[in-house]
């Protein structure tokens, strides 16, 4: 799957109510149309795109550039598809803070109607937001997390995270069907366009230091936790980002040595999916796998690589036309076929329209006008 870039500044507030009823009938609309005629499957990949979801924001009528776009649209195709999602087979779970917590519980339920084994829904939804809050140390904090499913167990995920310190938001895309492993390059995309210093222990230059932090995990806690006051003594690179006032409680890292040394996990993936295992233990066990073994983990931020359609300027190359457009025209066929109010249908090109025009002048505005009733 392709990558996008997407600029989301921190912005307050939310959609006011005549909007968000809007927005939930519209999506409801496009969406039970996209799945008529490409089926669910394809709805995921979609939203995996994070040009095309936010390209899908703005046919909704959200601010373009707004951190808000993404908790509004998850929450408006939460709204539109409640009653639906059994009739089309595409069900959305999860939401913004305490809402995001309570995704197992409402992939369980949907379980239950239709016989869809939940575990492993389930487990990729905890192992996404694993990945991205604790195996990914960007400087951005996970607050939003939705989990779309379909009744043939297929699944993507679309999660925000938020720097407070330079009010830009992170979007995260997953799609189930390009994860062969959960620790090694899993995303569809990260979004942001301020970058970070980060530990990327999901990168594949990580590869032996995640194998390393899994041994370390299975020694005896005592060794371990003795060799770990030895370097937090010493005056450590700043990249490391470690400071033991800060980052170490004693007792509890030796409480969750124990715990993994109990454990004895066989794999990075194993070690990260344990309870207990957050950004903390994965700092402490990667430094510590650098400086006993030599192993040195990847701090390249994901968001460098993560272009979809190319850029109107040629960086970092030019504009995928066929890409674009394809993105472009099914959102045209969604919203031509779906039953919503012919005035509703004509704002809501215009708006698709406009936003495009702003991102690819060149493009024969006919094509996405024409035919219109």
């Amino acid at each position: 799957m392709k990558t996008g870039i997407a600029h989301l500044p921190l912005h307050g507030g939310k959609a006011p109510r005549w909007l968000f009823d809007r927005m939930t009938k519209l999506a409801r609309g496009m969406v039970m149309v996209i799945i008529e005629e490409y089926g669910p499957e394809e709805m995921l990949k979609r939203l995996s795109d994070p040009y095309w979801f936010q390209a899908f924001g703005c046919v909704l009528g959200f601010d373009w550039h707004s951190s808000g776009l993404t908790t509004t649209v998850g929450g408006a195709l939460k709204e539109g598809l409640r009653d639906v999602e059994l009739e089309i087979g595409f069900f959305v779970a999860g939401g913004k803070g305490g809402t995001s917590r309570k995704t197992p519980q409402e992939i369980e339920t949907v379980s239950e109607r239709t016989g869809i084994d939940a575990k492993p829904l389930v487990y990729a939804s905890r192992m996404a937001a694993k990945v991205d809050s604790a195996a990914l140390q960007d400087g951005f904090e996970l607050y939003h997390h939705n989990f779309f499913h379909t009744s043939s167990g297929r699944w993507c995920v679309v999660q925000q995270g938020m720097n407070k310190e330079n009010r830009y938001a992170r979007r995260y895309h997953w799609l189930g069907d390009k994860v062969s492993d959960f620790v090694c390059e899993p995303h569809a995309a990260v979004c942001c366009d301020f970058q970070t210093a980060v530990l990327n222990m999901v990168h594949r230059e990580s590869e032996k230091a995640r194998q390393r932090s899994v041994v370390i995990s299975r020694h005896d806690p005592d060794r371990t936790f003795h060799e770990l006051e030895a370097i937090v003594r010493l005056d450590m690179p700043r990249r490391h980002g470690i400071r033991e006032e800060f980052d170490i409680d004693p007792k509890r890292f030796h409480k969750v040595l124990l715990k993994t040394y109990e454990y004895q996990p066989n794999g990075f993936e194993t070690l990260l999916s344990m309870q207990g295992i957050g950004p903390k233990t994965i700092r402490a066990l990667t430094l510590m796998s650098e400086l006993i073994y030599g192993e040195r983990p990847s701090y390249q931020d994901p968001v460098r690589y993560s272009y979809a359609h190319g850029g109107k300027d040629g960086f970092p190359y030019p504009v995928d036309r066929k890409t674009y457009d394809q993105s472009i025209d099914c959102l045209r066929l969604a919203l031509d076929r779906s039953k919503i109010d012919r005035s509703e249908r004509i704002h809501a090109l215009k708006r698709l329209v406009a936003f495009y025009d702003s991102r690819s002048p060149q493009r024969n505005q006919n094509r996405v006008t024409g035919g219109l009733p």
